[in-house]
């Protein structure tokens, strides 16, 4: 776990936040039916290298089995690391866009949930809790606060609105490196795990799904889809922690 002691170390991590919601938008801007998830892809890679960065996702991962991308878009019930390729969007989708940038050497993570086109009531509560989770979470990531109200912020609200937790991936510290300790789970007790202090980087990223929490993994070794079929959402923002309050870093232009 890395604690920023300087404001500009704070600083240069937040270009690399802004640089990664503004690739975010520019990308999302392009959802449309009959889109292939490549060419979002390449034009998530196109506009963070235009601008410096260089796509933290791509190649990460344990040797001979790196991620082929720059961005993790999953559709429907693809929860997370969803690999872009030549699936096409189809109107009444739901899809999910996680974009990491690597900016001088600092790093900024993100991602949002959009629908494709026109989407049903059902979909749209879903994004919509999702989004609520993630400011609910945001809300209780304060110096003195623990982890665990984080967690339980986001869970009891997304089960208050009958949705399930993603148990198996969690947001995590961000900054120096892409993903860094703590881990932060999206479900938990309040005043339990690691006190949260000023300096902290950190991502916080609910995971919700429409049925079952339970998740299975694909062929590739890295989409992951909600075991009973349903419809998942995910959102994300990298925030600093200060002596007072925080800030969410990952806001575009």
């Amino acid at each position: 776990m890395v604690i920023i002691k300087t404001d500009k170390e704070i600083q240069k991590i937040k270009k690399s936040c802004q640089l990664t919601a503004n690739t975010l938008k520019y990308i999302a801007d392009k959802i449309k039916p009959g889109l292939k998830t490549i060419q979002l892809d390449l034009a998530a890679e196109a506009f963070i290298r235009k601008y410096g960065g260089i796509p933290s996702f791509k190649g990460y991962g344990p040797k001979g089995d790196e991620f082929p991308a720059s961005a993790c878009i999953s559709i429907n019930d693809e929860i997370v690391h969803g690999i872009p390729g030549n699936r096409v969007l189809k109107e009444g989708d739901i899809v999910s866009i996680d974009i990491g940038t690597n900016l001088d050497g600092y790093f900024g993570d993100m991602a949002a949930t959009f629908g494709v086109g026109r989407i049903d009531d059902k979909a749209k509560k879903l994004i919509h809790t999702t989004r609520e989770c993630l400011l609910a979470g945001i809300k209780k990531a304060i110096a003195g606060n623990y982890i665990g109200d984080i967690s339980y912020a986001i869970q009891s609200l997304a089960e208050k609105n009958n949705f399930s937790v993603v148990r198996e991936y969690v947001g995590h510290g961000v900054g120096l490196m892409v993903h860094e300790d703590p881990q932060i789970p999206n479900y938990g007790k309040p005043g339990t795990g690691l006190k949260l202090e000023k300096g902290m980087v950190i991502a916080i990223e609910p995971m919700l799904n429409q049925g079952d929490c339970r998740t299975v993994s694909s062929s590739d070794r890295w989409t992951v889809k909600t075991f009973d079929g349903s419809l998942s959402a995910h959102f994300e923002h990298t925030i600093a922690i200060y002596e007072e309050g925080n800030e969410i870093l990952t806001i575009w232009d």
